[in-house]
């Protein structure tokens, strides 16, 4: 786990960086199952079909034990892991940003509306750029003409 103490905090215009440490760190500290892989899916109970017989229904509920068994086991990894990917990418955000985005149940669901915030912000703070640019270009056109 030292390796999330080199993420650097997420203050806003360094959404990139923070991004590749944190993958980073939960790769390196094997703590990226949610964020490389879906939630396992519930395996269905076995339903007793119209003639079968009590020992053929014995047997698949016992061979569907061992799939359960399997899926609880991958669940459990996962929720945990899931939690601490959460957990660690809400310590290594800026107050500020942590409060502007809203709770979700899984790491990947939470990661996508951080990036959404940044994506956006970003084309948002690029074209009120390139508008100043455009309207500061014309202005010294324009004084250039008229001197």
């Amino acid at each position: 786990m030292a390796f999330i103490s080199h993420i650097p905090p997420l203050e806003g215009g360094n959404y990139r960086v923070w991004q590749e440490k944190y993958e980073l760190a939960l790769a390196l500290s094997e703590n990226d199952l949610a964020l490389t892989s879906l939630c396992p899916t519930e395996p269905m109970d076995p339903v007793r079909e119209e003639n079968e017989s009590d020992a053929d229904f014995t047997a698949r509920q016992r061979d569907h034990a061992e799939v359960r068994m399997k899926y609880d086991l991958e669940c459990k990894k996962w929720d945990i892991s899931n939690r601490k990917c959460l957990m660690v990418a809400k310590c290594t955000m800026s107050d500020a940003i942590k409060g502007s985005i809203p709770d979700c149940d899984t790491a990947t669901e939470y990661l996508k509306k951080v990036e959404s915030q940044f994506i956006g912000s970003s084309k948002a703070y690029t074209s009120t750029l390139i508008k100043k640019l455009f309207n500061k270009n014309i202005l010294v056109a324009v004084s250039e003409n008229t001197f």
